[in-house]
């Protein structure tokens, strides 16, 4: 294998393989294609590509109500038999299989074997590191995680994660292609379990049936507190940002200064909740409250209209900066 250095493949991108087309794979899909990319997509199931159609209609028609996220349509999708097929001329690829490691490790090297070096191939994974999907790949260093945050096709976050052997080249050109079309890309530099996102989703959720296991307020009540309080704060600055808002003019530096000792105060009575049968039977029960009788389907319809509201309102937020 060649030591030299690899010009990976990234403005330039303008054919994408999507391999695994279910909910992930289908609103990656979706997304690509209103960015006006050609998709190339292959899934093992002999339902996918109906399956995968019928995800990326429905993506489509909620990325439409943004404006300027609709450039290209299912048109410009095909559907493939083979892997080989898929990647074919594929300028970058994006897996997106069950997460089983054994199987995502066969299908990247599968697919490093026929992709042209310099194709970046990323990993839809959620839990999985880098260096366990390069594993068997003749070259490795091409291999990223690329995580999105569920709904992919709405919500801007990629997590862009390397392994033990990636070229931080391929890493950069994966995020100057997330941040072309559109994503809000993230580097993360060093492996950690549940890569950035998930491990602080946890933490908070840690405390969050911390307090309703300990009877400090509903599931219900949890839930209002983050929504009408945090919530709204984060979707606008991120903590270290709100933190420095917090400390008036001496910003994070007087916050820490003032603050900081009842921060790690709070911090040492954190709990660490079990996930035994009285504390699920308490989110189970508090969450069928909450929902009130919703269908899943509801929920995740009021869940996917709500968001784009708020893209729409953060979009706005971004034209009046530029």
């Amino acid at each position: 294998m060649s030591t030299a250095p690899i010009a990976y493949r990234s403005e330039e991108i303008r054919t994408v393989a999507i391999i695994g087309c279910g909910l992930i794979g289908g609103a990656w899909a979706a997304y690509f294609l209103s960015r006006g990319l050609v998709i190339r997509a292959y899934d093992p199931l002999p339902d996918g590509e109906a399956r995968l159609r019928k995800i990326v209609r429905e993506a489509l028609a909620d990325l439409a109500q943004l404006d300027g996220r609709s450039k290209g349509g299912a048109g410009a999708l095909a559907y493939f038999p083979t892997l080989g097929e898929a990647v074919a001329g594929a300028d970058y690829v994006q897996e997106n299989a069950p997460e089983k490691i054994e199987l995502k490790q066969a299908l990247l090297c599968e697919i490093d074997a026929v992709a042209p070096c310099d194709v970046v191939i990323g990993s839809s994974t959620s839990s999985f590191p880098a260096s366990e999907l390069q594993v068997g790949c003749s070259f490795p260093q091409r291999v990223v995680v690329a995580h999105p945050f569920n709904p992919p096709h709405l919500v801007p976050l990629v997590e862009i994660v390397c392994g033990q052997r990636t070229d931080i080249a391929a890493q950069d050109a994966a995020y100057r292609f997330f941040e072309r079309i559109g994503k809000a890309p993230v580097r993360v530099t060093k492996e950690a379990v549940g890569h950035l996102a998930n491990r602080m989703s946890a933490a908070l959720w840690r405390e969050a049936v911390h307090i309703v296991a300990e009877g400090i307020a509903s599931v219900e009540d949890v839930d209002r507190a983050i929504r009408f309080g945090p919530g709204l704060r984060w979707a606008i600055d991120g903590p270290h940002m709100l933190y420095h808002l917090g400390g008036g003019e001496g910003g994070i530096e007087a916050y820490l200064n003032h603050l900081g000792p009842a921060q790690e105060a709070r911090w040492a009575t954190l709990g660490t909740p079990k996930l035994d049968a009285a504390t699920r039977t308490k989110l189970v029960e508090g969450v069928a409250d909450e929902a009130d009788g919703r269908s899943i389907d509801k929920l995740k319809s009021r869940r996917d209209r709500l968001m784009i509201t708020v893209l729409k309102a953060l979009a706005d937020d971004t034209r009046e900066d530029g």
